[in-house]
């Protein structure tokens, strides 16, 4: 692939395809940044296992305080205030609000959500709320998980008690954040929680996220009848390392696996025969669940970070792909490569092939070292043209046809990156983990200037 001509962040960005009301926002993860794990009744999640558990996390870190966003709420609101964004994307922790998973209700958990929606709405920023990042309940991963059914039955349930609660208030909601994640690198390849490599737990564990995510659906739609539903995927682009039929084979095995597996079955398309021929391992299905999993969609979410480029490796697991790493190719400081025009591909791909009603980008971000200069700035000119490149061919998208309603920047803060630790720092402010003090980055001034710069931009937009 050519890369496109690298031009300067004063560039400018055409607007006028965005609709009036186009969302800007930030988005976080509870477990990344809340902290305070065993504070007012917070129960233990597989994320706290995994974390704990030696040789799993960089530097031997865990979630256990990362950015005290539980006590430091309202300052992490008056951030938001600063970029000027209309909309917050965050998780609720599960193991906060239902620490068992299911059954008892953990007032004081739930009462931290309704104080955080308030402070928001007091602010002018509509709250956009994910009811499941990754952080399971422990006591559900003890009763076999997401490879078992009982797991999509206890997300729906615990859909019904924020939903309840919140539903007044927060009308813009996600079932999963990045399913994949969960299925395959939590349960094929071991690198995030729970920790396991079966192949037959994983395509199970994938098909209850899906089954999760149409009964949640049902159950936020029962509680909050004007609730904007929808799920948020990880895409990337999958193009063939060379021109042999060998990787050409594998770059369609590649995307079964890492797009057509999520796209379609909750499209109504079933899982991809292919993939299914691929995988051998029986569904768990019964009858009506592919129309629960088909649950009408109000909105798409897409979190895009990367192009994958890949060569066959039959020896390898499911999908017996393997993504090279090209040379003289920009790559952030997770060493993927990057690649803006991939997020207009995808969102146009996304328009043609599924016609969803809306599209938002709810995370697109890149992680690079930063240092705090003595006078107390972060110049982060990497991130910055990142980021200003993916608005931009976000822009070009939605003037070629995709019906993109907003665009939400990973991350608000530097976090605790999953198996990463706090190495890897995507955020618009900087954290020093030791003080809790955020600074503002020079990409979080550049995005504040490109809201400001949305000619026809109203006052902060439900999402």
């Amino acid at each position: 692939m050519t890369q496109p001509e690298r031009t300067s962040v004063s560039d400018r960005i055409d607007y006028t395809a965005l609709p009036d009301d186009f969302v800007w926002g930030v988005a976080t993860s509870a477990y990344q940044i809340e902290g305070a794990v065993s504070e007012d009744g917070r129960g233990p999640s597989i994320w706290d296992t995994f974390s704990h558990t030696p040789g799993k996390i960089d530097n031997a870190e865990n979630g256990d305080l990362a950015c005290d966003h539980y006590h430091r709420w309202r300052e992490d609101i008056d951030l938001m205030r600063r970029l000027g964004v209309g909309a917050y994307r965050f998780s609720l922790a599960w193991p906060r609000i239902v620490p068992d998973g299911d059954g008892h209700v953990n007032a004081k958990g739930l009462a931290f959500y309704d104080r955080l929606v308030d402070g928001l709405l007091d602010a002018g920023i509509s709250p956009s709320a994910t009811l499941y990042h990754w952080d399971l309940p422990q006591a559900l991963q003890d009763r076999g998980g997401w490879p078992v059914r009982e797991t999509a039955e206890h997300l729906a349930a615990y859909a019904q008690v924020v939903a309840e609660k919140l539903g007044d208030r927060v009308h813009h909601w996600a079932t999963l954040n990045e399913p994949l994640c969960s299925a395959w690198i939590g349960h094929l390849e071991g690198r995030m929680a729970p920790g396991l490599t079966d192949l037959t737990a994983a395509v199970r564990a994938s098909y209850h996220l899906l089954l999760g995510h149409g009964l949640a659906a049902q159950a936020i739609r029962a509680a909050a009848p004007d609730a904007e539903v929808g799920i948020v995927n990880n895409l990337s682009t999958v193009e063939p390392a060379t021109g042999s039929e060998a990787d050409a084979a594998a770059a369609r095995r590649m995307d079964g696996h890492t797009n057509r597996w999520w796209l379609d079955p909750v499209h109504g398309r079933g899982f991809p025969t292919d993939m299914r021929e691929l995988y051998a391992v029986e569904l768990p299905e019964r009858a009506g669940d592919p129309q629960i999993i088909a649950q009408p969609l109000d909105w798409l979410g897409l979190n895009y970070y990367f192009p994958a480029v890949v060569t066959a490796e039959p020896s390898g697991p499911p999908p017996h792909a393997r993504q090279v790493r090209r040379l003289h190719v920009p790559r952030t400081g997770m060493d993927w490569e990057i690649d803006a025009d991939g997020i207009e591909t995808l969102l146009l791909r996304l328009t043609h092939e599924y016609a969803p009603r809306k599209i938002y980008v709810t995370e697109n971000g890149s992680a690079y070292p930063d240092i705090v200069r003595p006078e107390g700035t972060v110049a982060d000119p990497e991130r910055t043209r990142y980021l200003h490149d993916h608005v931009a061919a976000c822009a070009r998208a939605a003037r070629k046809g995709a019906p993109l309603a907003g665009y939400f920047a990973w991350s608000l803060m530097d976090n605790f990156e999953w198996a990463y630790g706090y190495d890897k720092r995507f955020g618009l402010f900087h954290v020093d983990y030791a003080t809790q003090r955020r600074t503002i980055k020079d990409s979080g001034r550049h995005y504040a200037e490109l809201i400001r710069g949305h000619p026809r931009r109203s006052s902060p937009h439900a999402a």
